[in-house]
């Protein structure tokens, strides 16, 4: 779909595009009509036909040409990345691992899931309408599975395990993606498993959720509810970029840079304050929103939280799981 000049633009800046995207698209388009004065000016016999085939020659070449402000994505290849939908994305192979044993949303899903199924298709939630305490301390015991285990922190602890859902990120994290995912429901004081869910779970096991829910963590799911940060600023349109540029040389430092490269009207979000500049803040939100929880949450990567606030100097690394590589194959350089 075209954007109107008064539309906000979608690289997620917030700005009409008119006054964001707008001016750096205008500008590659002089540069392309400049090349075709020139080829005019060179070959002055050239008919209307050949001059529009030159110049859509001149604009294939550039969208398709490696851009170093994007890591050597060409223009083309982002602009899929960032609004392509789930089943459209180019360069990129997303599977569904044989083995989701070491991601947390799926166990917790399954644990869900299973108490769902021993009692007829749903359970009882408690009066404040959460997963009952069972469930929760059958989640919290499953800790010691997971690579975040060997992360034994209080931060890492309260997002793992817990006395009640409301105490326990990971698994209220899940529990909300799959209402989102239309997996299950609330009704009447219990929470439902929906009929061709419980068919799909029955035929395909916890598989045949691993796409659906990983399509409403990215797309639908509100990445900032977790957290305290006042910006609103939307990292999902970004998230594939990212994830390539992690998984490459698990940097968190490098990443953050790489994203403010790529895409700087991102800063203009951010006021400076007392304590941050813009640059940090943003950087931040990258490894609350998307390292901290949505990497780690589905076991795609560890990260200790103590290396997020480190000495001067000091390098911030992830550590990237099997569970990365088999999700999602990239075939871009």
């Amino acid at each position: 779909m075209k954007l109107g000049r008064n539309d906000r633009c979608h690289c997620g800046s917030g700005k009409k595009y008119k006054h964001c995207c707008m001016n750096s698209l205008e500008k590659q388009h002089a540069e392309v009509f400049d090349d075709v004065e020139a080829m005019v000016a060179m070959n002055p016999s050239l008919t209307l036909d050949e001059l529009n085939a030159a110049l859509q020659h001149k604009m294939f070449e550039r969208n398709n040409r490696p851009h170093p402000d994007f890591c050597g994505l060409s223009p083309t290849q982002m602009t899929n990345w960032l609004y392509a939908s789930f089943d459209e994305l180019n360069g990129v192979t997303i599977a569904t691992p044989d083995d989701l044993s070491s991601s947390p949303v799926m166990r917790y899903l399954t644990l869900i899931l299973d108490e769902a199924m021993q009692h007829e298709g749903s359970f009882k939630a408690t009066s404040r309408g959460n997963l009952p305490v069972k469930l929760v301390k059958q989640a919290s015991a499953l800790l010691p599975e997971f690579a975040v285990s060997e992360l034994n922190t209080p931060i890492t602890i309260s997002d793992y395990a817990g006395s009640n859902e409301e105490k326990f990120n990971a698994l209220h994290y899940t529990r909300v993606l799959a209402e989102i995912a239309g997996i299950i429901y609330r009704r009447s004081g219990h929470y439902h498993v929906k009929k061709t869910a419980q068919k799909r779970y029955q035929t395909q096991g916890i598989q045949a959720f691993f796409q659906p829910m990983l399509e409403t963590a990215i797309k639908k799911y509100n990445w900032g509810y977790l957290d305290g940060f006042d910006q609103n600023v939307d990292l999902r349109t970004f998230w594939l970029f990212m994830l390539w540029r992690l998984q490459s040389h698990t940097s968190a430092d490098q990443l953050i840079k790489e994203v403010m490269t790529a895409f700087p009207d991102l800063l203009q979000e951010f006021s400076p304050n007392d304590y941050f500049s813009p640059e940090k803040q943003l950087g931040l939100i990258i490894e609350s929103r998307f390292i901290e929880r949505f990497l780690q949450f589905w076991g795609f990567i560890t990260a200790d939280p103590k290396s997020f606030f480190p000495r001067e100097g000091k390098a911030r690394k992830v550590q990237p799981q099997p569970l990365l590589t088999q999700t999602f194959q990239f075939s871009v350089k």
